[in-house]
């Protein structure tokens, strides 16, 4: 498995652009990845700004009409969610809107999905927001029904939250099997369980390789539990290295990131970064993603795409890789 870098887009805050043109620096940015070798492109699935990103008031677009829209501007770039959360959609749906932009994109559609955790956008919306126990296993059921309208004809599935009664989706998608699904978060007891159960992917912050050491054994436990292959969930994680071009810039870049962050990320030139994620990829993640929170422009996007060619010359094969 080769390694690979996402552009992850949470910020849509550009005082000197007005709202007809903000869709047209989001296209500047996703090319800039397409262009830059970047593997992966990825939108938020929130309906306010969150918090570590900017304020509440902050611009947000939603994010499947986002992609399906993005879908159109790029040729290269698998698109999708980081993640989805379970509360904001009936999951039939979710699957009809995944393979809709598998579709369009030409089999192109990643569904990254988590149990939602942003009360505000709850309440605002008049979204339920039941209890963690509760969306934990709403989550399971969700991507019980997804994975069947991904796989089978005419799936059926009566859960305590959700059903489906021989469910068409047609067209299938194009995707054989179905669009890879990306389980956001690491919850130890629940999240990591589902994920053995139905991820093809998983993606956690990156707090230190001690600790993505430790669930990557737990999500191994529960893989070999079910009779799972752990090398068939690819892991993945937010970047733990800034790329810049400057020490001025570095200093702006890691003052960008909530605190808790800082101490466990290498900041400096592409060479620096790469040696960074040299023990990443020897723990076997292999992908990182990189958020346009830090990397606004073109050009500083370019940047990353200069560590992605240095990693991809030297890297050694992952351990765990999945396919």
């Amino acid at each position: 498995m080769s390694i690979w870098f996402g552009l992850h887009l949470p910020y849509y805050t550009y005082p000197d652009t007005p709202p007809e043109q903000l869709f047209d620096r989001v296209v500047e940015q996703a090319r800039a990845a397409e262009l830059a070798g970047f593997d992966l492109v990825t939108v938020m699935d929130h309906l306010y700004q969150i918090r570590g990103v900017g304020t509440v008031d902050e611009p947000m677009l939603e994010a499947w009409s986002t992609l399906a829209a993005l879908a159109r501007e790029t040729t290269l770039v698998r698109l999708g969610t980081l993640v989805t959360g379970v509360t904001y959609r009936n999951p039939a749906l979710l699957a009809k809107q995944v393979t809709t932009l598998d579709t369009i994109s030409g089999g192109r559609a990643v569904l990254g999905i988590g149990a939602a955790w942003n009360d505000a956008e709850h309440e605002g919306y008049g979204y339920d927001f039941p209890p963690i126990r509760e969306r934990m296993d709403r989550l399971e059921e969700a991507l019980a029904i997804i994975k069947g309208m991904f796989t089978e004809e005419q799936p059926t599935f009566h859960g305590t939250y959700y059903r489906i009664d021989q469910a068409l989706n047609v067209p299938r998608p194009i995707q054989p099997g179905g669009p890879r699904i990306l389980v956001g978060g690491g919850g130890e007891q629940r999240t990591l369980r589902i994920a053995a159960k139905y991820a093809d992917l998983t993606h956690w912050f990156a707090l230190g390789l001690d600790a993505l050491k430790r669930k990557t054994e737990i999500l191994e436990g529960y893989c070999e539990a079910i009779g799972r292959d752990p090398a068939t969930i690819e892991r993945t994680v937010g970047a733990p290295v800034i790329v810049t071009g400057s020490d001025a810039e570095a200093t702006a870049l890691l003052e960008r990131l909530p605190p808790e962050r800082r101490p466990f990320v290498t900041v400096g030139a592409p060479e620096q970064a790469a040696e960074g994620l040299r023990p990443y990829i020897e723990a076997g993640f292999t992908g990182f993603t990189f958020n346009n929170s830090l990397y606004r422009t073109p050009e500083q996007i370019g940047r990353v795409g200069e560590l992605l060619q240095l990693v991809a010359n030297e890297a050694p094969t992952p351990a765990h890789a999945g396919s």
